[in-house]
């Protein structure tokens, strides 16, 4: 078993000593294991502490509460998000087929979890939640997948109008959290009513980018992206 490791030096923010990281880490790893194995409901701060091989009071020295364990596993899925979709973007100049690298990786990666998440619904949708997507401790995660949207709409060989191009990336977050929770509910094979509706999405993107470049409907398309964009702050 570890040992109480709350030595730390006094600093507001101190960083953890080798010994304590290695402590966290475990932890951190138990609770992502059984995250993945057996859902949110199931995954308790007991468990994982004797699967960690600390004692309870370890575990919540080094996480409050359950939901902040979840906080690193919403890092951890997209850092792999990150790392799938990178290489793909490499791989196509298309403004549309670059969105849709970055909203099918998102999915796949989301995908082992999908027998457990509506338990995991059940934990952000409170709008007090931490482990809701719009609030503050979800920032990391959230910077990660705008990051990729911000990716693949710069790196585009058609690219977006620069006021647009600004804008965008906030609003596919949002939207691929609408298609993250059609896809907790998406019992057809495979989900495939979910890349159906994804499909049909980026079609019909793909035909309303002439609309960004025309005099009379860019303000209203702007004035609606700002409008998107304050949902996501």
């Amino acid at each position: 078993m570890f040992e109480n490791d709350s030595e730390l030096d006094g600093d507001s923010n101190p960083p953890l000593t080798p010994k304590a990281a290695r402590t966290r880490t475990a932890i951190r790893d138990a609770a992502l294991r059984s995250f993945r194995e057996h859902g949110f409901e199931a995954t308790s701060m007991r468990k994982v502490a004797a699967d960690a091989g600390v004692s309870v009071g370890n575990a919540y020295y080094y996480f409050p509460t359950k939901t902040h364990l979840v906080q690193e596993l919403y890092v951890e899925v997209q850092e792999a998000h990150r790392d799938a979709v990178t290489p793909l973007l490499a791989k196509t100049a298309d403004l549309t087929d670059r969105l849709g690298v970055v909203f099918r990786c998102g999915l796949d990666q989301l995908a082992p979890f999908h027998g457990f998440a509506p338990s995991f619904l059940g934990a952000m949708i409170a709008p007090e939640s931490p482990l809701n997507p719009l609030s503050s401790e979800s920032g990391p995660a959230r910077d990660i997948t705008v990051g990729l949207f911000r990716d693949a709409v710069t790196g585009a060989k058609n690219p977006l109008p620069a006021e647009f191009a600004a804008r965008v990336p906030q609003a596919l977050w949002l939207a691929y959290l609408l298609l993250s929770l059609y896809w907790s509910y998406d019992r057809s094979a495979g989900q495939a009513r979910s890349f159906t509706l994804l499909d049909l999405a980026l079609r019909l993107f793909k035909l309303g980018l002439p609309l960004t470049r025309m005099p009379l409907v860019r303000g209203p398309l702007l004035q609606l992206l700002d409008l998107v964009g304050q949902v996501g702050k």
